[in-house]
Parts: C-alpha cells; structure tokens; sequence
C-alpha cells in the first residue's frame, strides 16, 4: 500500500511487537480475527479456499488463524505487504507452519491488479486498513471489494472505534454492494471493531486490473488532522 509516512518514521516490523503483549489491545484484536478467520473457514463450502489478505503485515491473523484449522490443506493465500521485513517474516511464519499454499508478496495492496490469478477468492482480509485510510477510501474500497469476493465470500475487517465511530457508516457501506453483515464487535468492546461481512450477490463485479483502492496514510497522521486524497 502506498504510505504516506516513509519507512523513516515508522518501523513497521518493529509496530507489530504489540501483538507478542497478551495485555495489548493489538493482541486481544488478533485473538478476535483469528477466530472470526476460523468461523468463516468451518462455513466455507468443501473444496478448495482462496483468501486474499490486504495490508497484510506479517500475516499473523490469517497464519495463525489456518495453521490451527482443520481445513488448513485446503487453503490457499495471497498475502500483500508493501514492508518488505514484514513480508520475510509472513513468508518465514506459512513454511514453519508448513502452509505450502501461501504466498506472501511484497507489493502496493491498494492496487486491484496485484490480486491477478487470486480472486475471486472466498476470504478476504482487510485488517489494519479501514482506520488508516480516510472515510472516502474506506467507502472506495467497500465499493471495490466485490470484485475480489466469489459469490458467498466472506470479508474480515477491523477498524478503530475511537470517535467519531464510523462503523455505522462501513455498515451502511457495505450493504450498498451486496453485504450482510454477519459478525460485528460490540461498540462497548476495548477500543477496536472487528466485522464479518458476506458477500450475497449471485455473481462477482467485473475485475478491473486498473483500480488503485485507496492510499494508506496512518493512523497517527489521520488522527492529527493530515490531509488525505479522496
């Protein structure tokens, strides 16, 4: 994903250290994805999985998630990371756990072309990103992630909710193209959200390879008034 702030301001491999704190809020989030991860894998329909993962860090809500799954075998990922530090340890992280079917690769995940050969996939994971890209890009990539959902597909996503709360908006957003919301976090929860949406149209939107979805900013720039693109 493009960032706005430099590799130079944030250590982004360093950021992830959070999630080894058991008392983090980042660590009780993963806890929370891996099992939403986990549900939407014992629904999948038998057969073969694809899942896609954006801003995908080092890939430990979705590793972790099918490492422990039974359906492990059956899944196959595409983890985008634009850190290259961050993809190492995802791709270091899937052989330990011998998840010979995922590939972690570093590239700009807010570009639709970077998904080429892996969708329409039937999880999507786009945690970490909704609270560090403005309102307008999380309504953009909403408006986009059906065509990267296969029919029946499920969206795993997290955002802040620190006021303003905008997950009435993403949940409104979501049903706009074709969502049921399946799973939400309660808003009296510690801080995060996490939401699990299923896509419900009868066939996937028409791929345009051409589509940048949003441009990540940060959520410490975002929270002291930066400008960002719509």
């Amino acid at each position: 994903m493009e960032r706005l702030q430099t590799p130079a301001q944030r250590d982004w491999a360093a950021w992830h250290d959070a999630y080894d704190d058991p008392a983090s809020s980042l660590s009780r989030r993963l806890a929370t994805v891996r099992a939403r991860v986990a549900a939407a894998l014992d629904a999948a329909p038998p057969g073969p999985v694809r899942a896609v993962s954006l801003c995908a860090g080092q890939g430990r809500d979705l590793i972790g998630a099918v490492a422990a799954h039974p359906r492990r075998a059956d899944v196959r990922a595409l983890l985008v990371e634009i850190d290259p530090a961050n993809v190492l340890a995802a791709q270091r992280a899937a052989a330990a756990a011998g998840l010979a079917g995922f590939r972690a690769i570093a590239a700009d995940a807010a570009r639709t072309a970077v998904y080429t050969g892996a969708i329409p996939a039937d999880l999507v994971l786009a945690c970490g990103v909704f609270g560090n890209i403005g309102d307008g890009d999380v309504r953009r990539t909403i408006s986009i992630l059906p065509q990267l959902c296969a029919p029946g597909a499920r969206v795993v996503w997290t955002r802040n909710r620190q006021p303003p709360d905008l997950t009435p908006q993403i949940l409104g957003w979501f049903a706009d193209h074709g969502f049921a919301a399946e799973w939400i976090s309660p808003a009296e929860g510690p801080g995060y959200g996490v939401g699990v949406h299923r896509y419900t149209r009868p066939e996937s939107a028409r791929f345009d390879a051409s589509v940048r979805m949003f441009t990540f900013v940060g959520y410490d720039v975002l929270r002291n008034g930066a400008p960002w693109p719509e």
